[in-house]
């Protein structure tokens, strides 16, 4: 443990701590520690006594199987040295991975470093690691088993990190809590660095969680959450501040950056008048996958889109999406007939890209369909037309979509939603290429909820796209409803299985037709090997295919 210098007892009587909510970039060391020290310097102009970060904020969130090189650990350490000289006249606390200087357990921390007078002062470590869904903090981290606060200028820190407050709930699933533990020295405030990815429910678990601490503890609690999307994790941001009533003093802006100053008496001692804005799920869930999109493509280092424009409402969804994030100039819309496509679907697709002011081609099927066909005629020795034929026209779009990705640098977006993805209505290596999935965790009922919200106060998704039945037009006269139920049936059934982890008989149960229901769950389990192959998509659920949800391809169970 390191020694504070005495200069941290004193008390002061005005304490003004700073929350610096930034969008991190994995591996990014010297983006990150850019981002780090312009934080500190706005703190230090604000006069601010003390600077939060976020959890693993030198690394970003998550590393994962980084953790494991001994270079990356190292450049964390040397990331956390080049900063520490900037926090002379401002403290710090900035979380990043450390070594375990004990011989057994896992070989690092997940830590909070507390950085005053030019050094590091103090290693805070996380000890709840929560080992589900996205989180496998297990995998690399020794829980802590030591708890101390921090002196500051006279007040005692109750510092924890992310998982370390969410032993509170009816359910503990952990057999110690560590603020309880940190009580007995008699903390002044809680202090608690986050990643907390989106869901478009989460908001309000997390608010309820933080609210449980502040009224259980009577202390005002400090919370500042990443922002930002890593991969398929999205982060919202909405660190915010509590008094020790449990009410809501602020909260910092949702998925963008923000910065905010807070004086430590104020939030004691004023009754707050914030008032949250409330958001609905939908405009969340756009808003994240928006910001998905943007971020996924400035990580890379990309800057152009493209898609297959079908005239059906999942890849018009896309399509606006990704001109809100990239820019309508940088998103190519191609539109890929076939013999069976209706023209109703081509001029919607169309006027779609005209009311974006998209660049827009249109490259028909046909030729290169029957080239196939004539190719395979052998070979298929004379079997009627059926799923094969239908899958060809897919993958066709798909080998022409992935050229021009190749010869111009764009990036394929995919526009299967959740719904087709469980069941697995869609093509390997046709519909479902792509390089990032932007709708794979948003239901099929909420696609049309996106296409309402984004057309709310004017039409930019033709009304024909929104009304007409939903088809993959493969065949002559093709709808959905062919091989699938009413999504809003669908989808309720989905939801039950995938987030609620409900069986067959609790669904049946709920009044749904046992045989619907069975057919439907042996679609889900059947088809897990397609999505094993799927581009990551962006989470907005609380339990997403990809990461999150870990099944095997070889199962038997409900097949």
């Amino acid at each position: 443990m390191f020694r504070l210098t005495p200069l941290l007892f004193f008390k002061s009587n005005a304490v003004k701590i700073a929350l610096a909510q930034i969008n991190y970039h994995i591996g990014n060391f010297a983006g990150n520690v850019s981002k780090i020290v312009t934080g500190i310097r706005n703190a230090e102009q604000a006069g601010a006594d003390l600077v939060v970060f976020a959890e693993l904020a030198v690394s970003g969130y998550p590393p994962r199987d980084f953790l494991e090189f001994n270079d990356f650990i190292n450049q964390c350490s040397d990331a956390l040295e080049e900063i520490a000289p900037h926090c002379q006249k401002v403290a710090a606390i900035i979380g990043l991975p450390t070594r375990n200087p004990d011989k057994k357990g896992k070989p690092l921390h997940n830590s909070a470093a507390f950085l005053a007078q030019g050094k590091v002062q103090h290693f805070t470590h996380k000890t709840l690691l929560p080992n589900y869904d996205i989180f496998d903090e297990y995998r690399y981290f020794e829980p802590n088993r030591v708890f101390n606060i921090i002196p500051f200028k006279g007040y005692k820190i109750a510092l924890t990190i992310c998982e370390d407050l969410w032993n509170v709930q009816e359910n503990p699933l952990y057999t110690i809590n560590p603020v309880d533990e940190l009580m007995g020295q008699k903390p002044d405030l809680l202090i608690n660095i986050a990643a907390s990815p989106f869901n478009y429910r989460q908001t309000a678990i997390r608010t309820d969680v933080l609210r449980r601490n502040a009224e259980r503890y009577h202390l005002p609690l400090f919370y500042v959450n990443h922002v930002g999307a890593q991969t398929e994790l999205l982060f919202d941001g909405g660190s915010l501040v509590m008094n020790g009533r449990g009410e809501l003093v602020d909260e910092l802006t949702y998925f963008e950056e923000d910065f905010r100053v807070f004086d430590l008496d104020e939030v004691n001692r004023l009754a707050p008048n914030y008032q949250p804005v409330l958001y609905s799920e939908i405009e969340v869930i756009h808003d994240a996958l928006v910001m998905g999109i943007r971020n996924y493509f400035e990580k890379l280092g990309f800057t152009k889109a493209i898609l297959g424009s079908s005239g059906g409402i999942d890849s018009a969804v896309t399509a606006v999406l990704a001109a809100k994030a990239l820019g309508a100039k940088n998103v190519y819309s191609v539109l890929l007939p076939s013999r069976f496509s209706s023209s109703h679907s081509v001029d919607d697709a169309v006027q779609l890209a005209k009311n974006l002011n998209m660049p827009c081609d249109t490259i028909a099927i046909e030729e290169a369909f029957r080239v196939f066909e004539k190719t395979l005629e052998p070979f298929f020795k004379g079997l009627p037309f059926n799923i094969a034929e239908e899958n060809l026209q897919a993958r066709t779009r798909g080998v022409i979509l992935m050229a021009l990705s190749n010869k111009f640098g764009y990036i394929l977006l995919n526009t299967s939603n959740k719904s087709e993805a469980a069941v697995g209505y869609g093509t390997l290596y046709g519909d479902m290429n792509g390089g990032l999935s932007v709708i794979g965790d948003v239901y099929k009922t909420q696609v049309f909820e996106l296409a309402r919200f984004i057309n709310c106060k004017k039409e930019i998704i033709p009304e024909n796209i929104i009304s007409k039945p939903p088809s993959a037009e493969l065949r002559p006269g093709q709808k959905d409803s062919d091989s699938l139920p009413d999504y809003e049936i669908l989808d309720e059934i989905l939801y039950q299985y995938i987030e609620l982890r409900q069986g067959p008989k609790e669904i049946v149960a709920m009044g749904f037709d046992e045989a619907l229901v069975k057919r439907i769950l042996k679609l889900v389990n059947a088809n897990e090997h397609k999505r094993y192959q799927t581009p990551p998509m962006l989470r907005v659920s609380s339990k997403a295919f990809g990461m999150g949800r870990r099944m095997p391809i070889v199962a038997r169970y409900l097949l």
